[in-house]
């Protein structure tokens, strides 16, 4: 929770003192679930689970249920989401080759493709039974539906991969898809255990616009941001032929960029001349601003929910525009 500090710090002062007690029942569940699995394996889910990260979705969930919701099932339901978001960055970096992660070594890094592969389907599996412990059909297959999508969102990537062609339309489905979707599921989960189904959509929509933000600011920073604040490469996703929004806008504006063949981006030098020549042509600004509109967007999503529950949302929403600046 280290990176989401401040933001919880501001949460719990809008929306009141029940949202460290869940994050802290949330991370007690997370370290159980991730352990007796025998030696390999739990400590493999055990890492993954101590690198931590903003733990954004969960506090989504957490504020979207509100202060009269059961403790324990919003805890539960929380847990679940988290994992699901672990195992799915265990399965990418198996997908990407990738040997960082939050600036540590992956899994597949230090234990082969095949541990990782199964440390990726254990947090899967965890997640889904903790949902059910305390859930219903409904939850189940709210998270089971986002889960397909953030595989589908990948093979659309997967299938993506080196074409620089893409569309502006078909990059931003891959982010519903990949990114949105957990981010839409941890806040409608939340409004089914606290504000009812009167505050389902709207709560959902809320989802989507900040799971969109965030990820379009994930990729400002792959491009501007340094290794250090990141825990990766600057220029990963050129580096995996990944296109992002701010390349398709850059290519617009840079005759050299729009005739770049992504396949000659074979090292962490000459990504970070593309990333230059992107950040050159103001692509970056563009994007940012597009993103901050989505979190503006998101916070007009929410006018039939009371004050200090609506403060405490907006805060969450800042909170992922803050990790940017």
């Amino acid at each position: 929770m280290s990176a989401a500090a401040p933001t919880v710090e501001a949460v719990v002062a809008a929306a009141g003192s029940h949202v460290p007690r869940l994050m802290a029942q949330v991370e007690e569940r997370l370290t159980a679930l991730a352990g007796g699995h025998g030696p390999l394996l739990s400590r493999h889910a055990g890492d993954t689970i101590a690198a931590g990260g903003k733990r954004l979705r969960p506090l989504l969930l957490i504020v979207s249920a509100g202060e009269a919701a059961p403790g324990e099932r919003v805890a539960a339901a929380a847990a679940a989401v988290e994992l699901v978001h672990s195992a799915t960055l265990v399965h990418d970096d198996v997908l990407d080759d990738a040997a960082l992660r939050r600036g540590r070594p992956t899994v597949l890094a230090t234990a082969g493709r095949a541990m990782a592969t199964a440390t990726g389907d254990l947090l899967f599996s965890r997640a889904f039974a903790e949902l059910a412990r305390g859930g219903d059909a409904a939850d189940l297959r709210i998270l089971s539906s986002a889960a397909s999508d953030l595989a589908r969102g990948e093979l659309l990537q997967r299938a993506d991969a080196w074409d620089a062609e893409i569309s502006e339309a078909r990059y931003r489905l891959r982010c519903e898809l990949k990114t949105a979707r957990l981010f839409q599921a941890a806040c409608r989960l939340g409004a089914r255990l606290g504000p009812g189904v009167a505050a389902e959509e709207a709560l959902d929509e809320f989802g989507r616009r900040i799971g969109l933000a965030f990820q379009l600011l994930d990729d400002v920073l792959d491009v501007s941001g340094p290794p250090e604040r990141t825990g990766k490469t600057r220029g990963t996703d050129l580096l995996d032929g990944t296109v992002t929004l701010p390349l398709i806008r850059a290519r617009r504006r840079d005759p050299a960029l729009a005739r770049l063949n992504l396949r000659s981006v074979r090292d962490p030098t000459r990504a970070q001349e593309v990333c230059e020549a992107i950040a050159a042509t103001g692509a970056l600004d563009e994007v940012r601003t597009a993103a901050l509109e989505l979190v503006r967007d998101a916070k007009a999503q929410l006018p039939q929910l009371g004050p200090a529950q609506c403060r405490a949302l907006h805060l969450v929403a800042d909170g992922v525009v803050e990790r940017y600046r």
